[in-house]
């Protein structure tokens, strides 16, 4: 072996220790937003299962938009928070509230997208089991969850979007 190469490797060993864990990641995972989806998509796993979970305990009494609307604000407040900690990894007060009233709108677009395939269903099918709207609202939920991704991303986290 070489004497120059040893320095070399400690050197470069040395440097890689002073990185930024960021730095230091290889593979898709270098990227901030492939992290921050990995992250949302676990937090949304969570919100999701309560929330069809809270349609389904409601829809029966209070019948399918009501269940939709309660079922997605409650959950999308939750959302919002774990979203800001976890994906985003914003901690502390500052900005929460105004964090929080724009997460409110997103809440709003997210309610026009799964309520709106929730209208459409039952144009199409009056008769619609449980089931059907769970799917329904679902599958609408996915397309809300791009959405709502991507509005958190650009908008509301903006600040946080290289962590």
């Amino acid at each position: 072996m070489d004497s120059t190469s040893a320095p070399a490797a400690v050197q470069e060993q040395q440097d890689s220790r002073r990185k930024p864990a960021a730095l230091r990641r290889r593979g898709i995972l270098r990227f901030p937003v492939v992290r921050q989806f990995l992250r949302f998509s676990g937090v949304g796993i969570i919100c999701t299962g309560a929330s069809l979970a809270l349609y389904a305990l409601l829809r029966p009494w209070i019948g399918p938009q009501p269940a939709n609307a309660v079922a997605l604000v409650l959950t999308s407040l939750l959302n919002t928070a774990l979203n800001r900690r976890l994906t985003f990894k914003i901690s502390g007060t500052q900005r929460r509230a105004s964090d929080h009233l724009n997460g409110l709108v997103v809440i709003v677009v997210a309610l026009l997208i799964t309520g709106g395939s929730l209208g459409v269903l039952h144009w199409i099918n009056p008769e619609a089991t449980v089931r059907d709207e769970l799917l329904t609202t679902t599958l609408s939920g996915f397309v809300a969850t791009a959405v709502r991704f991507t509005l958190l991303r650009h908008w509301i986290f903006r600040r946080a979007r290289h962590r």
